[in-house]
């Protein structure tokens, strides 16, 4: 994966990326959580989350069995995991 992403900092590359469907009645959205390099040594995690396709900023809200899924997700993200700390017992 080498999207760019802007941050605060400066551009950034996308390292790793998962997404996690959510639904609230009719409305359909997934969080996005994101492994970046800001090119200068240094790694940072991105949350956010995405309405039709585009990644919005803003609170980020994960019901428990979206944080399951979140998890699972992360089986397949060694890295990000890792940058979570959530990459052993």
């Amino acid at each position: 994966m080498s999207t760019k992403a802007a941050t605060p900092w400066g551009e950034a590359t996308v390292l790793e990326e998962l997404r996690v469907p959510q639904r609230a009645g009719d409305r359909r959205f997934e969080t996005i959580v994101q492994l970046l390099d800001d090119g200068k040594g240094g790694e940072l995690v991105r949350f956010a989350y995405s309405t039709g396709g585009t990644a919005r900023r803003g609170p980020v809200t994960l019901r428990s069995r979206d944080l399951e899924r979140l998890h699972a997700q992360l089986a397949t993200r060694p890295r990000l995991a890792g940058a979570l700390g959530l990459d052993g017992p």
